[in-house]
C-alpha cells in the first residue's frame, strides 16, 4: 500500500498530467505575476540603475570574483554536459532531450519568479545560473520520462506519471530539504560573496523542486499527447520499448532506508543549527540588517531600466565570452560527435556483458553458434524488377514498367539497435521467488524477459499462453523468439522474421494461430478492373510467384474490351459428414431409411444451433455397416465448417438417443471432403457452386492475347480436356486454376489448404458468333469454400482486402450474399487467369516472359548455346504455325537437346 505521503504526491501528479493546459497556464501566471510585483507601482532597487550598493562596488572592483566565479560557471557548464553524457547509457539522447528541456525550461521560469519574490534583482540570475546548472538532476526527470513512455494509451500516461512522482516525489522532497538546510549554512557566515552564492544555491534549489513537482508532470502529459495524436503513435514506438525495457531492469531499485533515515537526521540537526543562528542570535541579525540599509544609497537613475538590463547584458567579459564558447563546443560535440562513439561503446560493452552473464531480454547464447551479423541484416537493399503489367494501351506493344523496390529485413527504423538485445542490470532471480511475484498482485509484468522464460522452461507457464499470462502479446512474441533461437543452428536464423508492429495479435490467439513467433510478408497485388456483372472489381492477389498477377491482369483487361463477365451461383451448401457404425449392415439401412423420413425434424434441431446455419440436404452413404452422414447446409457469409460440426453433433447425439446401437466412430468422416481431393465434392458441390462465362471478339483475342480463336479452342481440348483426362484428374480441367484461388485466398484470409477443392474448375471453349470468329469462354467451379467474417478474415490486413471488394463482414440486410460475392470474384478472376496462360501457351509466350521476367539471366546468357537446336536454327513452332503442319511432316524430326 502506498504511505500517506506517497499517496499525496500521486493524487498530485494525476491532478497535473489530467489537467495539463490548466496547470501549465496557472503556474505562468502565477510566476509572471510573482516576477512583476510592484514594477508598476514602485521602483525595484536595482543596485548600479537607481542605488549605490557597497556589495555591488565590492562585485565590480574585487579582483577575487575574476577568478572565482568564472572558475564556478566553467564548472557548471562542465558538469551539465557530463551529466547528459553519463545519462546516455540509459538508451537514448531524446529520453534526455524530453527531460532536460522541460526541467530546464521550467526551472528557469520558477528561478525568475522566485528570485523576484525575494526582493533580489534579476541581475542577480548571472551568479544565480552556474549553482542554477550544478544542482539541477536530469536522472529524476528521466525516470519519469521513463514511467510516461511506459504506456499505450494516454490514461495510462496519467497513472504511470502518478505512481512515478508517488516514488520520487518525497525522495526529491527530503533531497530538496537537505540541499535548501546544508547550503543555506553558508549563509549564516560573514563572508559577503558566500552568502550570496549561497543564498541563489537554496533558491535554485527551491526552483527546481516546485518545477519537477508542478510544471514538469503538466508539461511530461501534454508532450506525450500531442506527439501520439500527431504520429498516430508511430514515433513513440522506439522510446516506448525502450522505456518499457529499462523500466523492468530498475524496477525494483528502492531509496536505500539507512540513506532517508541518515538525511532526515541530519536535516533535523541543521534545522537547529539555522534556528539557533537566526533567532537566538538577534543582536546580530539586527546589526547585519543596519548594516545592508546603510549600505545602500538611492541616486536618480540616468538611463531607463530596460536600457541598463540591456547594457549590462551586451557587456563583453572575457569570463563570459569563454564561458559561452566552451558551451556551444560542448554542444556541438554532444549532439554531432559523442553519438556514434557512444552507441559504439554501448554496443561494445553490451556484446560483451552478453558473453559475461545471463540477460533479462534475450536468451543465453552457445559461444558455439554464429553470431548474428546485425550490420549487415540492416544496410538497405536496393533492387530493379520489371515486368509486363498487361496491354494498359491500345499500342499492340506490351508496355513494361521499371519498378524500383526497396526492402529491408528490419522493420523498424535501421538507426534502432534491437531492443531485445540490452543487457540485464541484474541477475534472473529464483524461481519460486518468480512464482511468488507471477501470482502477486505485482504480476508478471514485474518479472523480467528472462525470468518469464525460465518459468516456461521449468513448466510452470505453458509456452502457448505466454501472451495471456503476461498481458502483452507482442512481449510474449519475443520470449517466445528468444527460447526458441537457443535451439536453432543459428541465433539469427529468426532475424529475417518480423514480429514488431503487428496490429492483430490480440486477434490471432485462439482463433488463427497458437506459438506464434511473428507474421510472413506475402507480396499482395492488384488485377484488374475485373468487369464483373456490370461492376468493376480490384482483385487483390497475395503470391510469390512472379508474372501471375501481371498475367491476370491480362485476362482482365481482355475481358473487359468483351463487355466483362457473367457469373451464376448455382449452389450453395457446406458439408459434414460423421461416421457412425450399427452392429449389422441391415441396422444400418435401417437408420439410413428412418433419417431420410424424419428429416424435418433433424433440420430442426439442427438449425436451432445458429442464426445462419440451415440444413438444406441429408445425404447418406452406406458401406457395410457404417454410414456416412453428410449434412449440407447453407451457413450465411461464413465458410461454415464450425457451424455445420455444432449442428451435425446435435443431430447425431440426438440419433443416438434414440438408436442407443449406434456407435459415433468420429465426427469428420472424410465423406464431407474437406481438404482432399473428391469426386463427391466435383459432382455434389461443397461451399458455392459458380459458373461464368464471356464472349471475347476475335479482335480482342488477336490483338491482346496474341493469338487466334481456333487455336485457343483447339489447345484447350487438347490440354485441358484430353490432357486432364489421361491424368486422372478431378476437377482439374483447368490451365492453372489453383494459381488464382490460392492468391486470392492468401490476401483475403481465407483457408488456403481449400484451395484442394475450391480450385477444382472445368474451363470451355468454343468458336461463337455469327462467323464463329469469336470465342466463347467458360469457367464452372462448384465447390468454392469461402467466407467474409470468422477465420482469418478477422485480421486487419486481410479485412483491407475485402473492402478492397467491397464484401468485408457480414451482409446484415442479405446474410450470406457478401460470401456468395467473393466466390463469383474468385470464378471471374480464375477465369480471367485461365485466358491469358491459355493465350501465352498458344502464342508460345509462356517460357519466354518467364525467362525474361521471373528468373535470372545471367545462367541463361552464358549458356545460350547449349539450348538452341542442334539440328535446326530456327525455334519450335508455335501452336498456331504447329496445327497448320501436316501430321506426317518433318516436325517429328525435330530434336531438343535436353539441358
Amino acid at each position: 500500500k502506498k504511505n500517506m505521503l506517497g499517496n499525496l504526491f500521486y493524487k498530485h501528479a494525476h491532478f497535473c498530467a489530467s489537467r495539463p493546459w490548466e496547470v501549465i497556464l496557472s503556474t505562468l501566471t502565477l510566476s509572471a505575476c510573482l516576477a512583476s510585483v510592484g514594477i508598476f507601482t514602485t521602483p525595484d532597487k536595482v543596485c548600479g540603475w537607481n542605488y549605490e550598493c557597497e556589495q555591488h562596488q565590492q562585485k565590480e572592483n574585487g579582483h577575487n570574483d575574476h577568478i572565482f566565479l568564472p572558475i564556478i560557471k566553467l564548472s557548471a557548464v562542465l558538469y551539465t554536459y557530463l551529466q547528459f553524457r553519463n545519462l546516455r547509457r540509459f538508451g537514448t539522447k531524446y529520453l534526455l532531450g524530453i527531460s532536460g528541456i522541460f526541467t530546464v525550461s521550467s526551472s528557469l521560469v520558477f528561478s525568475i519568479a522566485i528570485i523576484k519574490m525575494f526582493g533580489n534583482d534579476l541581475s542577480g540570475l548571472t551568479e544565480a545560473l552556474p549553482f542554477f546548472l550544478l544542482l539541477i538532476d536530469l536522472s529524476k526527470a528521466c525516470a519519469m520520462a521513463r514511467f510516461a513512455l511506459n504506456s499505450k494509451t494516454q490514461e495510462e500516461v496519467q497513472r504511470n506519471i502518478a505512481h512515478g512522482m508517488s516514488i520520487h516525489g518525497p525522495v526529491m522532497t527530503l533531497d530538496a530539504i537537505c540541499e535548501v538546510l546544508v547550503i543555506g549554512v553558508g549563509t549564516l557566515s560573514d563572508v559577503t560573496h558566500l552568502e550570496m552564492m549561497c543564498f541563489y544555491g537554496c533558491l535554485a534549489v527551491l526552483a527546481n523542486y516546485l518545477a519537477f513537482i508542478m510544471l514538469y508532470p503538466a508539461c511530461l502529459a501534454l508532450f506525450l499527447e500531442v506527439a501520439r495524436k500527431r504520429g498516430r503513435g508511430q514515433g513513440l514506438k522506439h522510446l516506448q520499448q525502450l522505456a518499457q525495457i529499462l523500466h523492468e531492469e530498475e524496477k525494483d531499485v528502492r531509496p536505500n532506508p539507512v540513506t532517508q533515515n541518515v538525511k532526515i537526521i541530519m536535516s533535523a540537526g541543521l534545522l537547529m543549527v539555522h534556528f539557533h543562528s537566526r533567532f537566538l542570535t538577534n543582536k546580530k541579525t539586527m546589526d547585519m540588517m543596519g548594516n545592508d540599509v546603510a549600505s545602500t544609497q538611492y541616486r536618480e537613475p540616468d538611463v531607463s531600466l530596460w536600457y541598463f538590463y540591456i547594457q549590462r547584458l551586451f557587456t563583453v567579459k572575457a569570463d563570459s565570452t569563454f564561458t559561452l564558447a566552451l558551451a556551444i563546443f560542448l554542444i556541438v560535440k554532444y549532439a554531432f560527435f559523442d553519438d556514434n562513439s557512444m552507441e559504439n561503446q554501448l554496443l561494445m560493452s553490451s556484446t560483451t556483458r552478453e558473453n559475461k552473464e545471463p540477460s533479462a531480454t534475450a536468451p543465453a547464447v552457445d559461444s558455439g553458434k554464429v553470431q548474428p551479423q546485425n550490420d549487415s541484416k540492416k544496410e538497405e537493399k536496393k533492387c530493379e524488377v520489371n515486368f509486363v503489367l498487361g496491354e494498359d494501351s491500345d499500342d499492340s506493344e506490351a508496355e513494361t514498367s521499371l519498378v524500383h523496390v526497396e526492402t529491408q529485413t528490419d522493420l523498424n527504423a535501421p538507426t534502432y539497435s534491437p531492443l531485445q538485445r540490452l543487457p540485464s542490470l541484474r541477475p534472473p532471480r529464483s524461481t519460486e521467488e518468480c512464482l511468488k511475484i507471477l501470482n502477486s498482485e505485482e504480476g508478471p509484468k514485474s518479472l523480467t524477459d528472462e525470468e518469464i522464460s525460465n518459468l516456461v522452461k521449468s513448466k510452470h507457464i505453458p509456452s502457448y499462453k505466454i501472451e495471456s499470462m503476461i498481458g502483452d502479446e507482442c512481449r510474449g512474441v519475443r520470449i517466445r523468439r528468444n527460447m526458441l533461437t537457443e535451439e536453432l543452428p543459428t541465433i539469427d536464423a529468426l532475424d529475417s522474421l518480423p514480429f514488431e508492429n503487428y496490429k492483430g495479435y490480440d486477434l490471432v490467439n485462439g482463433a488463427c494461430c497458437e506459438n506464434v513467433l511473428g507474421y510472413m510478408p506475402v507480396p499482395v497485388g492488384k488485377a484488374g478492373p475485373l468487369l464483373l456483372d456490370g461492376q468493376k472489381y480490384y482483385i487483390p492477389m497475395a503470391t510469390t510467384e512472379g508474372c501471375l498477377v501481371a498475367s491476370t491482369n491480362r485476362g482482365c483487361r481482355a475481358l473487359e474490351m468483351s463487355n466483362g463477365v457473367r457469373s451464376a451461383v448455382i449452389g450453395d451448401g457446406m458439408t459434414r459428414a460423421p461416421v457412425v457404425r450399427m452392429p449389422s449392415a441391415i441396422d444400418a439401412s435401417e437408420l439410413k431409411m428412418w433419417m431420410e423420413d424424419n428429416f424435418t425434424s433433424l433440420k430442426e434441431l439442427f438449425d436451432e444451433t445458429s442464426r445462419f446455419a440451415r440444413l438444406n440436404k441429408l445425404q447418406i452413404a452406406q458401406a457395410g455397416r457404417l454410414l456416412y452422414v453428410r449434412f449440407i447446409a447453407s451457413t450465411g457469409d461464413a465458410m461454415g465448417m464450425n457451424m455445420l460440426s455444432k449442428g451435425s453433433e446435435k443431430v447425431i447425439h440426438h440419433v443416438n438417443d434414440l438408436f442407443p446401437d449406434m456407435e459415433l466412430l468420429s465426427l469428420s468422416g472424410n465423406f464431407c471432403t474437406d481438404k482432399k481431393p473428391a469426386a463427391v465434392n466435383w459432382i455434389e458441390g461443397r461451399g458455392k457452386s459458380v459458373v461464368c462465362d464471356a464472349v471475347i471478339p476475335s479482335k480482342v483475342v488477336k490483338n491482346v492475347l496474341k493469338t487466334s480463336v481456333s487455336a485457343l479452342v483447339d489447345l484447350n481440348v487438347n490440354k485441358n480436356l484430353i490432357g486432364s483426362a489421361m491424368a486422372g484428374s478431378i476437377g482439374g480441367f483447368n490451365a492453372h486454376a489453383a494459381n488464382v484461388v490460392s492468391a486470392i485466398f492468401i490476401a483475403t484470409g481465407q483457408d488456403p489448404a481449400q484451395c484442394v477443392a475450391s480450385s477444382n474448375c472445368i474451363t470451355l471453349m468454343e468458336a461463337t458468333g455469327p462467323t464463329h470468329e469469336d470465342l466463347y469462354i467458360s469457367c464452372t467451379m462448384p465447390c468454392i469454400e469461402v467466407g467474409t467474417v470468422g477465420g482469418g478474415t478477422i485480421l486487419p490486413a486481410q479485412q483491407a482486402c475485402l473492402k478492397m471488394l467491397g464484401i468485408q463482414g457480414p451482409n446484415p440486410e442479405n446474410p450470406g450474399h457478401n460470401a456468395k460475392q467473393l466466390a463469383r470474384v474468385v470464378c471471374g478472376t480464375v477465369l480471367a487467369g485461365e485466358l491469358s496462360l491459355m493465350g501465352a501457351l498458344a502464342a508460345g509466350h509462356l517460357v519466354r516472359s518467364h525467362l525474361k521476367y521471373n528468373r535470372s539471366n545471367i545462367y541463361l546468357a552464358s549458356n545460350r548455346s547449349s539450348m538452341e537446336c542442334p539440328t535446326s536454327q530456327s525455334p519450335l513452332p508455335t501452336h498456331s504455325q504447329s496445327s497448320t503442319l501436316n501430321p506426317q511432316s518433318s516436325i517429328h524430326n525435330v530434336k531438343v537437346k535436353d539441358s
